[in-house]
């Protein structure tokens, strides 16, 4: 896959496992900040407060580079881990999945939770619409009323997004596009006379 492109899922999905009577329910929710995941940690723990584990795992940027798990209160690495692995090999990001756990009176061992967490959190990712989308740059650029021609023919060939536009004074337009575009799109522009770059 492209650098600037990763995947991610469209809306929140869940999920269902049972194993010798535990029953694990799982959420797969599209995140987009450590803060953004640990809120819906808290409401899902809210809501099923009388579950025996409620575990999870995030993962987060275009490359993935951010990511957290918990077993809470379950063995070292049989819930978060595997739940994390799942997000992994899915090749997904922006997402949190959350696996809540009643306990249905019979020990499933290490490996049990492990593969358990592992298919209750599969479960989700099968249930959700899974989405392509592009890291993009956005900038502003400011440039005089003769050169506005100009900028417009370039803006039209280049393709970006142009978020907004503002006429009074000067010429000012916001502009968001695919990464790997936007040295060409830079590139281009620079070359108008007297126009300015904004971040």
């Amino acid at each position: 896959m492209p650098n600037d492109c990763f995947r991610t899922i469209a809306a929140p999905s869940e999920g269902f496992f049972s194993e010798k009577r535990s029953r694990f329910l799982s959420f797969a929710i599209p995140v987009a900040s450590a803060e953004e995941a640990m809120e819906h940690v808290d409401a899902l723990r809210k809501k099923f407060y009388d579950a025996r584990h409620v575990c999870w795992a995030y993962m987060l940027g275009p490359d993935g580079s951010v990511y957290r798990s918990n077993d809470d209160g379950e063995p070292s690495s049989t819930a978060g881990k595997p739940i994390l692995g799942r997000i992994k090999s899915s090749e997904l990001t922006d997402v949190l999945i959350v696996v809540v756990r009643y306990f249905g009176g019979i020990e499933l061992g290490t490996s049990g939770l492990i593969v358990a967490y592992r298919n209750a959190a599969a479960d989700a990712i099968a249930n959700a619409q899974i989405e392509e989308r592009t890291v993009d740059d956005t900038f502003g650029i400011v440039f005089e009323y003769p050169q506005q021609n100009v900028v417009m023919r370039i803006l039209k060939e280049e393709k970006p997004a142009v978020i907004s536009r503002n006429f009074q004074t000067d010429c000012r337009i916001t502009l968001r596009i695919r990464k790997s575009l936007a040295p060409r799109l830079r590139q281009r522009l620079a070359s108008v006379d007297n126009l300015k770059f904004e971040s």
